[in-house]
């Protein structure tokens, strides 16, 4: 008998179920007899005093009634090998880079452009008459020269010929490390461009140094979006029930069987921010009557400012997992307080569950009992523990890469939380309700049935109160550490991105890689949980990985020894080292 809830009874709409007892012999066995204190401490030894104490304070165990509070968005500590990514990367290469006819230029060495091409697997499939240019990677390739004397000229002739190209309907200008670090001034060559062509042009002070991780760039971004795209076409779609899907970026074509879902029962999408989206759904984005928001740490900002302007309520979805999906349905159903729209979603629950279950089942039948570990992003290491769970599967360790503490936490700490010197870096844009657009989407009796019935809005409470007790919660996990929890909790699957990826595999661990999914996915609603299902099945119980033996178990890296300088300068160096004698200062034992 299954003893994970199922999306079509009762209690589906509730938190989670407790987690069920590990089976005899299995790996999750194993890991309730090891002592997470024991294993954080052995995690955390071989550093120095100083950085010990920083990292224990990003390295918890979890008590999900009482969640404790983690450093998190801190710098990373020099020397130790981060997953995390630029300021650049959370802008260009997250946010806004899946928009697929707005012209991108990097300004900035060639570096940069070529490490934002095309590597997150932000899918697009324009309508006719619309135009991609996401296979496309622009830079203005600085040179030294350019670092000298400045690079504006050559941006705003690399910006004339894109145009030339292309004729785009606007184009985003992106600055690098070098760029503010010389100064140039990004902001006026966007503004005198867009003058003389016409068209929107705007920059983003992105520098890859702002802040501790690519979390600042995702702020700009937002910033950028709202200032420059958000409110220039008061155009509404024609349909009944309209929404945005924040923070859902179309890697390996999630955001289609979103969409797809949705249609299904009857809901439409205006915007898909920022994944297969075109300029013009930006633009009239805000004629909606609901956000939500499936990445919040990426995309939080802009959902409150919208709503701050326009009057658009938001709430947080998730629809990875079928019991996630199932519940972010019919909250959006609820909200809506449509009878045909709450009768149609759990038709289309019910459809979709008939077809789900079987595999699923089949496919926890092989999996109940092992364990996994999730290191992703700033969402998915909590939104694929349902996917694990569904599967029976335990989750011994989680964390994120670029989170802050309401990730963690809950939105409940949001007042607790202090602004320190990296995020002053963001800017911080003034909102106020627009005195013409601004319009309450619901009426103050609408409002209050709905707060009466438990109904919530801006309702993050974090990934702690979602994971078991005592389970290890790390923030911005090192490559050592990662070695260190394979060695001692042996788990059968990690999720990661794509730096640990090799790694992980190397010591014998199938790792599931999450940003950009390799060559797999859509992992999202129905459809997508069981192409997830099928491939961990498929990772997990392969005896591939027990043949695995890591390169340096069999062939150790030689230690460095020491050099030294002969007494015969013709000598060559012996291979046995010798002990080295420091000579006598210079005048030491003359007597005049």
């Amino acid at each position: 008998m299954s003893t994970i809830s199922d999306p079509l009874s009762d209690g589906a709409a509730s938190a989670s179920p407790p987690e069920p007892p590990s089976p005899p012999g299995s790996s999750a066995a194993f890991a309730d007899t090891i002592d997470p204190v024991v294993a954080r401490d052995e995690m955390l030894k071989i550093y120095p005093d100083k950085t010990k104490k920083k990292r224990a304070k990003q390295f918890l165990l979890n008590d999900p009634e009482n969640p404790p509070q983690i450093a998190a968005n801190t710098r990373t500590i020099p020397g130790i090998i981060t997953q995390r990514g630029c300021t650049y990367a959370g802008c260009r290469g997250v946010v806004i880079g899946p928009m697929h006819d707005v012209l991108h230029i990097t300004h900035g060495p060639i570096g940069c452009s070529f490490y934002s091409w095309q590597t997150r697997r932000n899918l697009a499939r324009p309508t006719p008459g619309q135009i991609n240019y996401l296979q496309y990677s622009m830079t203005t390739d600085m040179m030294e020269d350019e670092i000298i004397f400045g690079g504006e000229k050559k941006l705003a002739a690399a910006i004339r010929e894109a145009y030339a190209i292309f004729k785009p309907k606007a184009i985003a200008v992106y600055a690098t490390c070098p760029v503010g670090l010389i100064g140039d001034d990004i902001h006026t060559v966007c503004r005198l461009a867009k003058e003389e062509l016409g068209i929107n042009i705007f920059g983003f002070s992105c520098e890859g140094y702002k802040g501790v991780s690519q979390s600042a760039g995702h702020h700009i971004a937002n910033n950028g979006v709202f200032k420059h795209m958000v409110g220039l076409d008061d155009t509404p779609d024609d349909a009944e029930f309209r929404i945005n899907m924040l923070g859902e970026y179309n890697i390996g074509g999630d955001a289609w069987e979103i969409d797809t879902l949705l249609r299904k029962c009857g809901i439409h999408i205006t915007a898909t921010l920022s994944g297969d989206i075109s300029y013009e759904q930006v633009t009239r984005c805000h004629t909606v009557d609901l956000n939500v928001v499936q990445c919040h740490r990426s995309i939080n900002y802009m959902a409150e400012m919208m709503e701050t302007k326009f009057g658009i309520p938001w709430f947080k979805v998730n629809f990875i997992g079928a019991e996630s999906t199932a519940k972010s349905l019919r909250k959006i159903a609820k909200y809506f307080d449509s009878k045909k729209l709450t009768d149609r979603v759990e038709e289309v629950i019910a459809q979709e569950m008939a077809v789900l279950r079987p595999i699923r089942d089949d496919v926890r039948s092989r999996c109940q009992g092992k364990t996994a570990a999730l290191f992703v992003g700033g969402s998915r290491a909590h939104h694929y523990q349902d996917l694990f769970r569904d599967m029976g599967m335990k989750v011994i360790a989680a964390g994120y890469e670029f989170a802050h503490r309401d990730d963690y936490e809950g939105r409940a700490v949001l007042p607790t939380i202090k602004i320190d010197a990296d995020s002053r870096n963001i800017e911080e844009i003034s909102v106020e309700a627009d005195a013409k657009r601004y319009r309450p989407r619901k009426t103050p009796e609408q409002a209050a049935a709905l707060e009466a019935s438990g109904f919530t809005y801006r309702d993050y409470e974090g990934m702690m109160k979602e994971m078991s007790k005592h389970t290890l919660v790390i923030d911005d996990i090192s490559h050592h550490e990662i070695e260190k929890l394979i060695e001692i909790y042996k788990p059968d699957v990690i999720g990661s991105g794509i730096k640990e990826k090799f790694i992980i595999e190397k010591l014998g661990v199938p790792c599931k890689q999450l940003h950009s999914y390799d060559y797999g996915g859509p992992y999202a609603a129905f459809t997508g949980a069981a192409n997830f299902y099928k491939e961990i099945d498929r990772m997990v119980n392969t005896k591939v990985w027990k043949l695995v033996t890591a390169p340096w178990k069999t062939n150790p890296a030689v230690p460095a020894r020491p050099v030294y300088k002969p007494k015969d300068k013709s000598a060559a160096i012996e291979d046995e080292p010798k002990t080295w004698k420091a000579p006598a200062a210079a005048g030491a034992g003359d007597e005049g």
